[in-house]
This record gives C-alpha cells, sequence and structure tokens, in this order.
C-alpha cells in the first residue's frame, strides 16, 4: 500500500494518480477513471475532479493508495 501525505484539505483524484506514479499524465488518468478502473474508499467512481482528502483510500490495478 502506498500512503500518500496530504499537503491541504484535499487533492483532485487525477492529481493524486499523477503524484502517485501509477499513471504517465493528466490524460491517462483521466481515461483510467472514465473507464472504471479506479475505486474510491471500495466503490468505482468515475469522478475526474473528486476530492481526496485524508483517511480516503484509492484502488487501481491492484495498487492502493492511502491519503494520510
Amino acid at each position: 500500500m502506498i500512503e500518500f501525505k496530504l499537503e491541504g484539505e484535499f487533492i483532485p483524484l487525477i492529481q493524486l494518480l499523477k503524484a502517485a506514479a501509477l499513471v504517465q499524465s493528466g490524460g491517462e488518468a483521466q481515461t483510467v477513471v472514465e473507464d472504471g478502473l479506479v475505486k474510491y474508499n471500495g466503490k468505482v467512481d468515475y469522478r475526474k475532479r473528486l476530492k481526496v482528502r485524508v483517511g480516503d483510500v484509492i484502488d487501481f490495478m491492484g495498487q492502493k493508495i492511502k491519503v494520510i
């Protein structure tokens, strides 16, 4: 599990995927979200601008990111 230390109130989902190096670009991040490949707290979420906050868990291709 990847632990991502949040600086500030939230981070948009597509920026988090890039920051955790799970995708190469913002365009790729948007595509994987639109295709339903990302789970937010255990459920598929299609919102690219989703505000991810402390305590949330993102699951993508078997990798989990816990926001701390």
